[in-house]
């Protein structure tokens, strides 16, 4: 079978899994894919974004694909495909569908010694199957339906480019129709009695179904930014600082949905001996249940009414008093805090709108700052946190909002070291699709959270910031600018909400200049005030 035959016959299947989306990188081996996937994009199939370095292509297909249409990545053979490790590990965990293609020497050149050649059969093992292809036979018998990525690793043999450029025509194309369900696991409903002092964690991509299942059992939601559960009457801002009261040392019952993964507080309750755990499991490649706890399926309410109406009106109110002394404690710092920029991004975000934040420092000030969002308002918050990287944040930012085709807006808040670290993100040719998207980075010079752990006691000051904090003096606006990106660097909130309120289109950063010198003995005293309310 000829290359180019294959390369049809590939475009075949991809229509057949409904991908929508298309990412490449430029390659020779690769170069009938690429051919026939522009040929096809004329002719109104797949849309194609190309990117110069593959591990951004692995991200940017990566976001595309969380946005809720689905992706396919295309690399050349050798190191190429190894780039695309992060991104593929990162929807292994998180269980997102994402298609790898990637070129190949025939079977009778491997182990000979040809260039660019290794052995990428299996490469992303044991997390994702290869599939070997070299025939449209092989393509055939490939299910396109997956609970996470897939990779084809295509054998193309010599002549690698047609005589005449390829003339694809799509035919009926086929939608997306591989649900993320946190309820696929074939464990039968798990029906749940009133009694035991219960709260509901809503992880990374719970789902409405968390806050459905809160709100009809009466109890406390914890639900992490990128759970889709933040919303409602029954969702708590400062519960990762509540359960260290006697609130928390209270709770009988946790009901799992999603992937918690933001605070200690949460894991701590979560490996107590004395409270039942009870886990949804979700998608990606973990296990049904972590050890101590149970595995359910669906989760029913039993009862004829809500739980008793004071353990939900006990957090509720502790909510709503601690967080009005964390807003005045952060309200009274005389410089722009990483809090205070969490806090006006969320606030700019429209009905609507998307919102990606980065992993590390930003997402938890988010889980503190963000006040639940009202039901159906349809703010889309979403976050790598499958394995929870800095690298790759804004190519899948890049992607998530192309993936919308709408106007609504999109933002995205990342720290200075995420920024820097996937700054190739922002090398668009000039025929390459660009979204509108607003990039926040609070900039600290340097790597806060290691400040708030261990190693950031006084103890290690003298090694702190060669090892930890870090500090790059990257002039953030000289790189924009190499990348002739707008834009704009601010020092107070009133810059930043300006800002924030006026949009230039396009991709665009703003750079919120913000100190972590004092950055450990800030989150001591928000911590200080859950237990010392007259701090």
């Amino acid at each position: 079978m000829t290359a180019a035959d294959l390369a049809a016959a590939c475009l075949t299947w991809l229509r057949r899994a409904g991908v929508s989306e298309v990412v490449v990188a430029p390659g020779s081996r690769n170069a009938p894919l690429l051919l026939a996937l522009w040929a096809a994009e004329q002719a109104g199939g797949p849309r194609l974004h190309t990117r110069i370095d593959e591990r951004t292509a692995g991200f940017l297909a990566l976001g595309l694909t969380k946005s809720g249409a689905r992706a396919a990545v295309v690399t050349t053979s050798g190191t190429a495909i190894a780039n695309l490790h992060p991104a593929v590990l990162e929807a292994a965990h998180a269980g997102i569908p994402l298609v790898v293609l990637s070129a190949d020497r025939p079977a009778r050149l491997r182990g000979t010694g040809a260039n660019q050649t290794t052995d990428q059969v299996g490469i992303f093992s044991p997390f994702v199957s290869t599939y070997d292809l070299a025939s449209e036979a092989d393509l055939l018998a490939v299910s396109p339906d997956a609970e996470g990525p897939l990779h084809l690793n295509l054998q193309l043999d010599a002549p690698l480019v047609p005589e005449a450029p390829p003339g694809v025509v799509p035919d009926e194309k086929h939608a997306f129709g591989v649900e993320i369900s946190a309820f696929r696991q074939g464990l039968p409903p798990r029906e749940l009695a009133p009694g035991p002092r219960t709260v509901v964690v809503a992880g990374d991509d719970a789902g409405p179904r968390a806050r459905q299942l809160a709100e009809a059992a009466g109890w406390p939601l914890l639900a992490e930014p990128s759970s889709g559960a933040r919303t409602g009457e029954h969702a708590l801002r400062t519960y990762r600082l509540l359960l260290g009261t006697d609130l928390g040392a209270r709770v009988e019952r946790v009901v799992v949905l999603g992937r918690p993964t933001l605070s200690r507080p949460v894991t701590r309750l979560l490996e107590r001996d004395d409270v039942e755990v009870l886990v949804v499991p979700g998608p990606g490649v973990w296990p049904p249940a972590p050890p101590g706890s149970t595995a359910i399926g669906a989760p029913r309410w039993a009862g004829d009414a809500p739980d008793d109406p004071a353990w939900l009106d006990a957090w509720r109110d502790a909510d709503r008093a601690l967080a009005r002394r964390v807003d005045r404690l952060l309200a009274d710092q005389p410089t722009l805090t990483p809090y205070d920029v969490a806090r006006a991004t969320h606030a700019a975000l429209p009905a609507g709108g998307l919102l990606v934040v980065g992993a590390s420092s930003p997402i938890r000030d988010l889980d503190l700052v963000a006040r639940p969002t009202p039901v159906g308002s349809r703010r889309k918050v979403i976050a790598n946190r499958g394995l929870a990287g800095i690298d790759g944040t804004v190519s899948t930012a890049i992607g998530a909002a192309l993936g919308r085709r709408d106007s609504t807006r999109s933002l995205a808040l990342m720290g200075d070291l995420t920024f820097l670290h996937d700054q190739t993100a922002l090398a668009l040719g000039p025929d390459e699709p660009r979204p509108d998207l607003t990039i926040v980075v609070p900039n600290d010079d340097g790597g806060a959270i290691f400040s708030m752990l261990e190693q950031g006691a006084p103890a290690h000051a003298a090694s702190f910031e060669r090892l930890f904090g870090t500090p790059h003096g990257t002039d953030l606006a000289s790189l924009c600018a190499a990348h002739r990106v707008p834009h704009l660097r601010v020092t107070s909130r009133p810059e930043l909400e300006q800002a924030l309120a006026s949009p230039n289109g396009g991709i665009e950063v703003v750079e919120a200049v913000v100190d972590r010198t004092g950055r450990r003995e800030l989150d001591a005293a928000i911590r200080a005030l859950a237990t010392d309310p007259g701090q």
